[in-house]
């Protein structure tokens, strides 16, 4: 069934128009070219026929980060030609890595995540590899303040410390350069520390007993 439906997928979308979409070239190899239906097709009941007998006309929603926006628009567009319903979406920001925008994180490189498995130690790593959006000096850091768009340190906050009135506190504070960089790395630290323990704490609750 999933099979069947990637066919019904890719017999509605040209390769013109997927080229449109995805931006694929002639150098791409044909992998990249099939794969949209392979995206497509979990986001109709039909394809799992095993869970969802007779519920065919259930619809998905798809929490995903904005890079998967094409995929799930090609696929809003072909669901009505194939009897499907249309998914809807969430759409995320992109969650950092530590190094900053431009970078991704990898499981090869330990140094570009927190992992809720990291010792309270590991967790300072923030420290050392958060790319920071504050000025080379304290001095010019007081002066100039610290651009918060690309400071990770400040993003991570963002997500994780759920005091709404502390966090506004800490990025006018650092903005304007009355907090320095080490101080924001620590206090984040200290949020990412409290929240690792509690998941800790939850995950030895969880036993094998079903």
């Amino acid at each position: 069934a999933f099979y069947e439906n990637m066919v019904k997928v890719a017999r509605c979308v040209t390769y013109n128009k997927v080229v449109g979409i995805f931006g694929f070239s002639q150098e791409d190899h044909i992998r990249k070219i099939s794969f949209p239906p392979v995206q497509a097709v979990p986001s109709f009941p039909s394809s799992f026929p095993h869970l969802f007998s007779g519920m065919e006309q259930l619809r998905c929603l798809i929490p995903c980060a904005i890079d998967q926006d094409p995929y799930f628009r090609m696929t809003r567009d072909v669901a009505p030609r194939i009897g499907c319903q249309k998914p809807s979406l969430t759409e995320s920001r992109f969650f950092p890595a530590l190094q900053g925008e431009s970078t991704k994180m990898s499981a090869s490189d330990p140094n570009s995540a927190i992992y809720v498995t990291d010792s309270e130690e590991e967790i300072k790593k923030v420290n050392k590899y958060a790319f920071s959006g504050g000025q080379d000096s304290a001095e010019l850091q007081r002066e100039l303040g610290a651009n918060l768009e690309v400071d990770v340190p400040v993003k991570y906050l963002n997500f994780f410390l759920e005091d709404d009135d502390d966090l506004e506190q800490i990025k006018k504070g650092y903005g304007d350069g009355n907090l320095l960089t080490g101080k924001v790395k620590n206090l984040l630290g200290d949020v990412l520390s409290e929240l690792v323990k509690r998941h800790t704490r939850a995950r030895a609750q969880v036993t094998g007993d079903g």
